[in-house]
């Protein structure tokens, strides 16, 4: 008998009255058993690999149950197809063969599946009633599984948008934390815990740079992760690809996997990568992972999570721009008061000094003593701020003079394209800080103007002593290029080499023509007064 319409209308609107799925398919088989008169009713929703994600049922028949339990009750119910299978008797189904000795054989059934515009989405049967299932009856659990396709649809885009919502909510919160002035190392840690949380996931692995060309788990959050710390990835293995690519992918078990190239993911299930790109940079892989036997990722979730990581790239390039400027911003200052306490304070001291030396000489033995005793203040004076100054200056900063230099010549061989020849006949051991400081920077604008402005090929940097009392410290750097334009009147960097030179009562002068090569290019030439310089 047909149900009443009144009574379907109850039926629909009870089943589409949650969002909630656990909600949508109690309704469904609650609904399937009261419109049949069934004694037993349940509903097998499908994952994407067609397996039963989750399994509902009620009523009260044993018997039932463990016929639609036994393997070959479940490849009866795996035959349900787009038309309503009834049955007078599960066991004479052509899939349901050797029924054990005693096993309860009566079961009438009705099975149809949970489908919505072709896409089927599970299976609701009822089964157990002592009269036959009637054509009525399988056209009103036909028209409720219909019903329960859309409401477990929606209540899936449910879910889905509540997914985005979280997923979008940590990403703000991890972009919020890395813009704050957060440490790198706290912020990334912060990434894996955060995102791991919200994935469900049971561990989470962040891929960096390493030494050379390796790049090894930095960062691992979840259950014990202790031994993936320091693993490196292989070199044509999942991480890798996902970083060449430049998008994610899903793995749907590791434990199934025959040739695992990190044996530590052996001991998980579903995973899924997603590349942390900035632009078209890859700084790094998340990886998340789950137990075997777990719920696989869902190509939604693999979506958000590219999404995220990009989010997260990007914070991380702004957040170590933002520090890089911080720790410029530092070292500036730092070698201005270096500068400022060498130049005005330890000058202001030996001024005094030279005037306290010069009234000693004027007085008679016991002033001379006291005057003598601040003068060896003055002296610890100078001593302390010279030490200052040292701590001030960065490790690159106090380097031997000659390293500097070379290291500046090595970056313009690599990444200025130069070749560049270098003479030294000066005994640099001997020169100040102060004055190196500013040979460096004679010799990096130098080399910078050869590539960028003279396009030279070739480039030969001096460093010698002129004799004399006035000992001079000569700085040429002779290029190959195209030469100086001449109608060019203002070059702020030679400008600001000349204020250089002239603190250390030095002159500044680029010469066209004087350089190496047919096109003779141009020589710039630096000098500095310095009264312990010794040829070699």
């Amino acid at each position: 008998m047909r149900p009443a319409p009144a009574e379907m209308l109850q039926a629909m609107l009870a089943v589409t009255s949650h969002l909630e799925l656990e909600e949508v398919l109690r309704n469904v088989v609650e609904a399937a058993a009261d419109l049949t008169g069934a004694p037993y009713a349940a509903i097998g929703v499908l994952d994407a690999a067609a397996d039963v994600e989750t399994h509902i049922e009620t009523g009260d028949a044993p018997h039932v149950q463990a016929l639609l339990t036994h393997p070959h009750g479940v490849e009866v119910l795996e035959a349900i197809g787009t038309e309503p299978l009834l049955l007078d008797d599960l066991v004479d189904h052509p899939r349901f063969a050797d029924l054990p000795p005693g096993h309860p054989r009566t079961a009438r059934f009705l099975g149809v599946q949970v489908r919505v515009r072709g896409q089927v989405y599970g299976r609701l049967y009822v089964a157990g009633k002592s009269e036959p299932f009637a054509d009525d009856d399988a056209a009103g659990v036909h028209l409720l599984a219909t019903a329960a396709g859309v409401a477990v649809q929606n209540a899936r885009l449910y879910e889905a948008a509540r997914t985005r919502e979280r997923w979008l909510a940590v990403g703000q919160e991890i972009t919020t934390t890395l813009l704050s002035g957060t440490e790198i190392e706290d912020a990334l840690a912060l990434i894996a815990r955060r995102v791991r949380q919200v994935a469900k996931a049971d561990t989470a692995v962040l891929v960096l740079p390493g030494v050379g060309s390796d790049w090894v788990i930095e960062f691992a959050d979840g259950d014990p992760v202790g031994d993936l710390v320091g693993i490196a990835m292989p070199p044509n293995g999942r991480a890798m690809t996902v970083l060449r690519d430049g998008y994610g992918i899903i793995v749907d078990s590791f434990a199934r996997a025959r040739n695992l190239r990190v044996p530590q993911f052996g001991r998980y299930g579903p995973s899924l990568y997603a590349p942390l790109m900035a632009g078209d940079e890859g700084l790094g892989v998340l990886i998340l992972l789950r137990h075997t036997g777990a719920v696989e990722f869902t190509e939604n979730e693999l979506t958000i999570a590219e999404s995220i990581a990009r989010q997260a790239a990007l914070a991380i390039t702004l957040s170590q721009a933002r520090q890089a400027e911080s720790l410029a911003d530092l070292l500036s200052e730092r070698g201005r008061i270096a500068s400022d306490l060498h130049d005005l304070a330890i000058q202001q001291l030996f001024a005094t000094g030279l005037r306290l030396g010069h009234l000693q000489d004027q007085l008679g033995e016991p002033q001379a003593e006291e005057l003598q005793e601040a003068l060896d203040g003055v002296d610890e004076a100078v001593g302390q701020i010279r030490r200052i100054v040292h701590a001030l200056r960065t490790e690159e900063e106090r380097l031997p003079l000659q390293a500097r230099v070379e290291r500046e010549l090595a970056h313009a061989r690599t990444a200025l394209g130069l070749q560049v020849g270098f003479t030294v006949t000066a005994d640099l051991a001997r020169v100040e800080d102060d004055l190196a400081d500013d040979v460096v920077a004679v010799v990096r604008e130098g080399l910078a103007n050869a590539a960028r402005h003279a396009r030279a090929e070739h480039v030969t940097v001096t460093i010698s002593a002129r004799g004399g009392q006035a000992q001079l410290l000569v700085v040429t750097v002779a290029d190959d290029g195209v030469g100086p334009d001449l109608a060019v009147t203002r070059r702020s960097g030679l400008a600001n080499l000349a204020g250089r030179a002239r603190r250390h009562g030095g002159t500044c002068s680029l010469q066209a023509g004087a350089g190496p090569g047919p096109r003779r290019g141009a020589q710039l030439t630096w000098t500095a007064a310095h009264a312990q310089l010794y040829p070699q």
